[in-house]
């Protein structure tokens, strides 16, 4: 009977060590898978894909440091410091004349810098786009067009020509179309870009886009400064 109780004791014992053992190994591995997936988050070179249920796109001609991290959501922060030129942020793989939605935390540029609704449109027409909320030094310019009021201020219409600059395309010759609200928008306040106001509004003034609408993000962009941004999208 002494036997059986110390078979008993022993087995539990090694059933103790085993369980432990697993543990300990299922620990480590939850460690590592959670190091790795943090690791994941920070972006420091040219990438796109899906991150929390929103596509990203982050860019850069390779100047200074510049790192983007994803976060939850429509969540990410961009960190940069001697940058050359940048651009970061969440959105969607295919634009439309949809309003965006977005709230920046944190918007601390030092230098050139630039938050807005971004992206391209291919097909008839190569056109890079900005709808510009906020700036740092530098508020964007060009051959002023007309102006639109859209989201409680007005907005400056400008055009400009790149040529022979990288494009979604490769290297391209192609027009940018400018919105720039003549207001700052404030740190850390909800706030709505309503697109179509502004599609409509170049259009008004000879400015078409092309027939295919490429991604759309509301992004962060830095150009030869520093800086940090934390922006929520939706």
């Amino acid at each position: 009977m002494k036997k059986i109780r110390l078979l008993a004791v022993l087995s539990a014992m090694v059933g103790l060590v085993c369980f432990s053992g697993c543990q300990n190994s299922l620990n480590v591995a939850e460690s590592a898978d959670t190091a790795e997936a943090s690791r994941a988050t920070t972006i420091s070179w040219n990438n796109t894909g899906w991150n929390g249920g929103m596509y990203y796109s982050f860019w850069t001609d390779g100047g200074g440091n510049v790192q983007m991290t994803l976060g939850d959501g429509g969540n990410y922060s961009v960190w940069w410091q001697n940058c050359g030129n940048f651009t970061a942020g969440k959105g969607w793989n295919q634009g439309s004349w949809r309003d965006i939605h977005y709230n920046a935390g944190a918007w601390n540029p030092s230098g050139n810098g630039y938050i807005a609704a971004y992206g391209w449109s291919k097909g008839s027409k190569l056109v890079e786009y900005y709808i510009v909320d906020s700036w740092g030094t530098y508020r964007p310019t060009g051959q002023y067009m007309g102006q639109v009021w859209s989201d409680g201020d007005w907005y400056d219409i400008y055009k400009t020509t790149r040529y022979n600059q990288p494009s979604i395309l490769g290297n391209r010759t192609f027009d940018q179309y400018w919105s720039v609200r003549r207001n700052k928008r404030q740190q850390g306040t909800n706030n709505t870009i309503t697109t179509a106001n502004h599609f409509y509004a170049w259009q008004q003034c000879g400015m078409y886009l092309g027939n295919q609408m490429d991604y759309q993000i509301l992004e962060v962009e830095g150009y030869q400064s520093n800086g940090y941004a934390n922006v929520t999208v939706w």
